[in-house]
Order: structure tokens, then C-alpha cells, then sequence
């Protein structure tokens, strides 16, 4: 059988040495894809006699104008605000567990629980773009096709979860030396 943690009750695993170096490879590869993602256009629109090639934040900035604030503010939030906190928290973990951290460890533990539910989400928006394409091909009236920042996007998202998932949280209750050893 194997050991199990006395504080959580889940299976102990060995320690991953260059989870460390994990993490910041991850993090760079979903940094560099998520630039594109956010410079080409997430969706191709045609219609009868128009095309319109959106990015993320032009997409969400024509919901705006059109009236649909909501729907254009959760389009940021989730395809921009979260990424972005996404990549400064792994950052923020990483740095703070080899520099020493400013946030007592629990603050730490909870920041990396979220980081780890969000992952799960993240690829919502890959997700809304690929039903979206499905669903609107009326061929000459009308046609969504995804743009190159979706698969960019995608890439990211994946990158990014790879990164979190490559984090070892024991590493931040070792700096604080909170349990013994």
C-alpha cells in the first residue's frame, strides 16, 4: 500500500526536483502563445457582403458598442483577466518559494488551490469558439471560421495548466518550515 499524508490523507508521491524548472518553461511557453493569441484574430466572420477578423479585445469592444456590455465584459475577464492573473500568480509562486514570500503559506496554498480549479475552465473560450463554428455555417450567407489566435489561445491555456500542474505545493510549506520535517 502506499503511504498517505497524515494532515490531507492523500497519497504521498516523491518530490519532483526541477518542478521549479517545470514551471517556468510552461509559464514562458504559455506567455509567448498567449501574445499571438491576443494580436490575430480569434474569429473569422463573413457574411454576404462583409468580413470582419476580430481579436479578443476587438471582438468584446464591438459586443460594447452594440449594446451588449455584459457579454463583452465576461469576453475580458475571461479571455484576458484571467489569463494574465493566471501567469502573475504562477510567477508570484515560483518567485516567492527560491526568494522567500510575502504571503503567509495557507494565502499561498489557497492562491494555488484557485490557480488549479481555474485551469479547469480556462478553455472555455476555445470551447464557445468551436460551437460557435459549428453552428453558424449558412456557406454563402453567413460563416464562422476560428482565426490563428485560437489555436494560440488553446496552446496557452494548455501551457499554463502544465505549468501550474507542474508546481509542487510542498515547496511553499518547506519556506515556512510550518510542519515538521
Amino acid at each position: 500500500t502506499q503511504s498517505r499524508c497524515e494532515r490531507c490523507g492523500s497519497r504521498l508521491k516523491s518530490r519532483d526536483k526541477r518542478s521549479l524548472q517545470k514551471v517556468w518553461t510552461w509559464w514562458g511557453l504559455g506567455v509567448a502563445a498567449y501574445i499571438p493569441a491576443n494580436a490575430y484574430p480569434m474569429l473569422e466572420t463573413r457574411m454576404l457582403f462583409s468580413r470582419s477578423d476580430d481579436t479578443i479585445i476587438a471582438g468584446a469592444i464591438k459586443l460594447a458598442e452594440h449594446g451588449s456590455l455584459g457579454v463583452a465584459l465576461v469576453i475580458l475577464l475571461a479571455s484576458v483577466g484571467i489569463p494574465l492573473a493566471k501567469f502573475f500568480a504562477i510567477a508570484y509562486l515560483a518567485l516567492s518559494v527560491r526568494l522567500g514570500a510575502h504571503m503567509p503559506a495557507k494565502g499561498q496554498n489557497v492562491l494555488y488551490e484557485v490557480i488549479e480549479f481555474i485551469g479547469r475552465w480556462s478553455m472555455i473560450d476555445v470551447f464557445v469558439v468551436a460551437i460557435l463554428t459549428s453552428l453558424v455555417q449558412l456557406n454563402v450567407v453567413a460563416s464562422v471560421k476560428p482565426g490563428p489566435a485560437s489555436l494560440a489561445f488553446a496552446l496557452s491555456v494548455i501551457f499554463t495548466m502544465l505549468s501550474a500542474q507542474s508546481f509542487d505545493s510542498r515547496l511553499i510549506w518547506d519556506q515556512h518550515r510550518e510542519y515538521p520535517s
